[in-house]
């Protein structure tokens, strides 16, 4: 009985890093998708504030 023990504590130790290497998977995947979607955003946001710019120089 004792070896039966060993050996179901070995494989809950894989699977507990396993959960665990997953969720910093995942986490690290959406730290890049929100980094990616600011960057976005962020280009965005100057790309109109030129066109605000330019589009008032024209219409004077």
């Amino acid at each position: 009985m004792g070896t039966r023990g060993v050996v179901g504590d070995k494989w809950s130790m894989r699977i507990l890093w396993a959960c665990a290497i997953g969720s910093a998977i995942s986490l690290y995947m959406v730290a890049v998708e929100r980094q990616q979607k600011n960057r976005d955003r962020m280009l965005a946001e100057s790309l109109q504030d030129m066109e605000a710019e330019s589009g008032s120089g024209e219409s004077i």
